[in-house]
């Protein structure tokens, strides 16, 4: 048997005591002396460390900098991912011969972990913007062509049958029939493949990128400062979140308005 939902007020209410109680228990173990302070600061330090980050260069830039260096890398590699992976997904649903010809050569690249593409990125394009661009689209292609796929797959064939029937050729089919209902799937897809993207964007910055926020952290642990890490850990955070609920209330309007 499903539980009944909470209401909202109720569900603010847990949430705001569970991050209370998180902060507690990492108060209490920075006042009890588990490990240093150095390696463990307190959440006070981490912030007053943020505001100095966003006045005070740290490894040539402040933090907004970082981050939007990090953005546009990110932006870029999803942008491909898009561009090739839409397009890509109904050409596949449509045309058999196509999916029989691309299906094997995706399957295995796709379970390739993007971070496992960094030594190519590295020697390939160094620490310019080609490499964490190629391991942001190596995360985030997969699930938007996966998505895309299977929404025009899904597709009732009546209604494929009845364009058909009007003289729609393939071009108008896959953009008139299969795109409009596969909508819902691609965006879904979308979310999954933004967070994916994100996630990659740190790891290719850590090894491949001379900006950006997993720089930032990169050189914070270098320097032995745990408040610079978590800084860059919170900006990752907050701007993955921000994508996600963006997403997310792009998907519940499009459900929304088809009656889902």
């Amino acid at each position: 048997m499903i539980a009944a939902p909470l209401p909202a007020t109720q569900l603010w209410r847990l949430t705001l005591i569970g991050a209370f109680s998180f902060l507690a228990v990492w108060t209490l173990a920075v006042y009890a002396g588990l490990t240093s302070r150095a390696f463990l600061p307190a959440p006070w330090d981490v912030v007053n460390r943020f505001v100095q980050l966003l006045v005070q260069p740290f490894a040539g830039f402040v933090l907004h900098e970082h981050l939007l260096s990090s953005l546009r890398r990110f932006g870029m590699g999803f942008a491909l991912a898009v561009v090739v992976g839409i397009p890509l997904g109904l050409l596949m649903a449509w045309f058999r011969w196509l999916d029989r010809l691309i299906t094997p050569a995706f399957e295995a690249v796709r379970f390739v972990a993007p971070i496992a593409w960094v030594p190519f990125a590295a020697l390939w394009f160094g620490t310019g913007i080609g490499g964490p661009v190629l391991i942001i689209f190596m995360g985030a292609f997969p699930p938007v062509l996966i998505n895309t796929y299977r929404g025009a797959r899904q597709v009732d064939r009546k209604y494929i049958e009845a364009a058909r029937m009007l003289g729609a050729n393939a071009w108008r089919v896959m953009t008139q029939v299969l795109l409009p209902a596969a909508v819902p799937s691609i965006v879904a897809g979308l979310r999954i493949s933004a967070g994916l993207g994100w996630q990659s964007l740190v790891g290719a910055e850590l090894i491949v990128a001379s900006s950006g926020v997993g720089y930032l952290m990169v050189k914070g642990q270098a320097s032995v400062s745990t408040a610079t890490v978590m800084c860059g850990m919170l900006a990752i955070g907050v701007v993955g979140l921000v994508i996600d609920v963006v997403l997310r209330r792009a998907h519940a309007a499009i459900e929304k308005k088809r009656g889902i």
